[in-house]
């Protein structure tokens, strides 16, 4: 037992050292009394932690139910034709996976990638109403004609004729395209192959849309504008696009060039002229920017920043490389509000079946979609045939 010493150097009287040893074992008791709780309160801690990480990452592990197993099933459906993952999905997400004879669904990453090329071309997408549907024709009504109206009275009712609706129908039609790449380039880890596939499938699909939108024969594909009945504008019917001659074949006048594209505007009734834009092809926008008036102003203005079209006589120009060159009776320049004489429907899969048979070493993806296209208001468009 420690000795506890006066401060005189003599001896403690016993009842003081009795309770200095009282105090000394009553702060030790309470010092290991606040070891305790402090141990205590620092494994309830170490709980709460593991609960919150646990409760913090179940937002994102239900975000990887969506969107994480699809893309890394997807991928490995890709590189190694794993489809046990897609198939499972099928069964367990139908809204996200389908198996079928036409293949699997795209990842959503790969045909949001496919769908923003293809409204960033110069294609007619960019213009036209643009409608997704599930099923496999898209049916509009469209008047003939002007809708009858009346001035009515409190004494007496006008009553006026209802006008005249046609019917048209629009299907869609399948849109492939088969990018190749050799196994050796899937199995690099290193190589984005979802990337390189949405690539493809876009440059392949754009082209192939766009042609289709201005010259299809609707035979298996859309029908472009240009393969309807045309007549001259002034007797130019309910089904019939309307065209403005140039006044010589196969060129612009030499007189005044202008003029005959003026007369191509205001062949465009004023309802759809305030969304109009001009089509050519470029060797025509080349002929058509050297214009100038009589004050020797270009009739073409440049755009002034990136992203902005051209304007020609106050109205946007976009270039489309499948409208025909200039020529005897050829309908070079079109003018319209596409976004009323044009109608695009689409359904919104995109489907990839991998085949590694048909072209070994190398593995062939197919792709399809389902587009068409077609003209729903025949007023809204004017066509410049060089004559």
């Amino acid at each position: 037992m420690t000795e506890v010493k006066a401060a005189g150097g003599g001896d403690m009287p016993a009842d003081l050292k009795g309770a200095m040893m009282g105090f000394v074992n009553e702060l030790k008791g309470f010092r290991d009394d606040i070891q305790t709780k402090l141990n205590a309160q620092e494994q309830r801690m170490t709980m709460i932690d593991r609960k919150t990480a646990i409760r913090g990452r179940a937002p994102l592990s239900a975000t990887a139910e969506v969107e994480v197993p699809h893309q890394k099933a997807f991928n490995a459906y890709l590189r190694h034709g794993d489809d046990d993952g897609l198939r499972g999905l099928a069964i367990e997400e139908k809204a996200l996976s389908v198996a079928g004879d036409g293949g699997f669904l795209a990842a959503p990453q790969v045909a949001q990638t496919v769908q923003n090329s293809l409204f960033s071309t110069t294609s007619l997408r960019r213009l036209a109403n643009v409608v997704t549907i599930e099923g496999s024709v898209y049916e509009v009504l469209v008047e003939k004609g002007e809708m009858a109206s009346g001035w009515a009275t409190e004494a007496a009712s006008v009553e006026t004729a209802n006008s005249q609706l046609d019917r048209i129908a629009i299907p869609v039609h399948e849109l492939s395209a088969m990018p190749k790449a050799s196994q050796r380039l899937l199995d690099d880890a290193a190589f984005d192959v979802e990337g390189w596939l949405a690539e493809r499938i876009a440059d392949r699909f754009s082209r192939a849309e766009a042609f289709a939108f201005v010259r299809g024969d609707g035979v298996d594909k859309p029908r472009g504008f240009l393969s309807y009945p045309t007549a001259a504008d002034a007797t130019a019917t309910g089904a019939q696009i309307g065209f403005v001659n140039t006044g010589l074949s196969g060129n612009f006048p030499a007189a005044a060039p202008m003029d005959c594209l003026i007369d191509l505007i205001y062949a465009l009734g004023a309802q759809h002229r305030a969304n109009a834009s001009f089509m050519m092809n470029s060797k025509t926008a080349a002929r058509v920017r050297k214009m100038k008036d009589a004050d020797g102003r270009f009739l073409w203005s440049d755009a002034l920043t990136a992203g902005q079209v051209p304007q020609l006589l106050g109205y946007p120009v976009v270039i489309s490389e499948d409208m025909p060159d200039i020529a005897a009776n050829a309908f070079a320049v079109a003018f319209g509000d596409f976004r009323a004489a044009y109608t695009i429907v689409e359904r919104p899969d995109l489907r990839v079946l991998r085949d590694p048979f048909s072209a070994k070493p190398h593995v062939l993806f197919y792709a399809t979609k389902r587009v068409g296209g077609g003209v729903t208001d025949f007023r809204a468009v004017k066509l410049l045939r060089f004559a």
